[in-house]
Parts: C-alpha cells; sequence; structure tokens
C-alpha cells in the first residue's frame, strides 16, 4: 500500500473513457474503485421502479438516505448493489439514462451523496471517478484528471457499449441524449461538471482504454518517485 494514501480523481462527461480507465487503474495499482456515476445511477432506478417523480426534490432526497448502495470488485468488473440486489445492468438502460442528470441535479440528494463518496476515499488508496470529483467530492485529491473526447467518439463508444448488452438503439438518439446530458451536468446549479483549476486535461477521442491507463499509471509513478 502507497503510504500516505494516494486519491486519484478522474472527471469527465458520459463516454469520455473515464469509468473503464478508472476501473482499470484501480485493479493495476490494487486500490479501491469507486464509480459515482453508477451510484446516482442506482438512485435514479430506485426513483422510477418506486414511481417518483424525477423532479421530486424532496422526495427523492427522502428515500435516498435509506438506500444502500455498494459496489463489488468481480473479475475485472465493478457490479454496483442497490438494496442487495445486482443492477449492473439495469442503472445502463436507456430510460435511466434520459433523466440521471434530472434526477442528479437536486442539491439536496447530491449532499447526500457526497457524504457517502467522502467516506469511501478516507478508506485508503482510491481512484474515484465522476463528475464532481476534483471539485467538489474530494478537491485536495493528489492527482486530478479531467478526460474529454468528442460527442461522436463518445456517442460511438456508447452505442457499442449497448450493443454489447443487447440494447437496441440508434447512434442518432445516443448523440442527442448525450449532447443533452452535457449540457445539463454542465449548467446546472449545484456541482456543475467542470475541470478543476489543477486537474491534467486528457483527450482520449484518439488514444485507446490502454493508452488512456498507461498515461494515469506514468502520473502515479511520477508522483510516488516525488
Amino acid at each position: 500500500m502507497i503510504n500516505p494514501p494516494l486519491r486519484i480523481a478522474i472527471d469527465g462527461p458520459a463516454a469520455s473513457g473515464k469509468s473503464t480507465t478508472a476501473r482499470m487503474v484501480a485493479k493495476a495499482l490494487g486500490f479501491l474503485y469507486v464509480d459515482t456515476g453508477a451510484m446516482y445511477r442506482a438512485v435514479t432506478l430506485a426513483v422510477l421502479e418506486a414511481g417518483i417523480d424525477p423532479g421530486d426534490a424532496e422526495a427523492i432526497s427522502k428515500m435516498a438516505e435509506h438506500l444502500e448502495i455498494d459496489q463489488t470488485a468481480e473479475g475485472a468488473e465493478t457490479h454496483t448493489h442497490l438494496n442487495g440486489r445486482d443492477v449492473s445492468l439495469e442503472i445502463r438502460l436507456p430510460e435511466v439514462t434520459a433523466v440521471i442528470s434530472q434526477v442528479s441535479s437536486h442539491p439536496d440528494l447530491r449532499r447526500i451523496m457526497v457524504g457517502k463518496q467522502r467516506e469511501l476515499s478516507r478508506k485508503g488508496n482510491v481512484v474515484m471517478e465522476g463528475r464532481d470529483i476534483g471539485t467538489v467530492v474530494i478537491p485536495d485529491a493528489e492527482i486530478k484528471i479531467y478526460m474529454q473526447a468528442s460527442l461522436d467518439q463518445r456517442a460511438k463508444r456508447r452505442l457499442l457499449e449497448l450493443e454489447t448488452r443487447g440494447v437496441e438503439t440508434t447512434l442518432k438518439e445516443i448523440r442527442s441524449e448525450i449532447n443533452r446530458r452535457d449540457d445539463m451536468d454542465a449548467n446546472r446549479a449545484n456541482s456543475p461538471l467542470k475541470a478543476a483549476p489543477d486537474a491534467i486535461i486528457l483527450d482520449t477521442s484518439k488514444l485507446s482504454i490502454e493508452e488512456q491507463v498507461k498515461f494515469v499509471l506514468q502520473l502515479v509513478n511520477n508522483r510516488i518517485r516525488v
């Protein structure tokens, strides 16, 4: 274990490659991997299943306080559990994606979730990814990276991901949905999507996952040598 603990914050828009990169970096280093986006997706799934209006901030926050959201490493994958149930596939469905930005924009919900995420960040060496990790959740993280890519490239990546999961959709629909979510995430009043002032910007448009992972691991090696 690296001592003192090293916290890596990876932020960026949808399908920029941050989730896969963060997961592989954590595995290579033996760090705890926390997918905060999946945590918000689990809440969103619970909202839909309970029939709660995605705009009802009070009802959502009240429910979220009692939700048990856990993540476990199973082989090379991180699985998300909602009240003990594995929802790793369900939280990636288009109907969840369509309203996650609205659900996750509520200030009280974000306060609740940030508290849970900070608790995880104190457990030691951690790779945490999301949209406000370096700016809000752990702004004092030792390494901060903001990953970005072109809209077209991100839409193609998400289409491939959904196709492998057996979800039928089109590139046009995904592009439109990602563009809409980018706008909502960047312009929400509470914890908007943006790079931390001291974050390292990494454009992944023309990079493979292996190249992205190598880049982050090199940053870690440089940090350890200092």
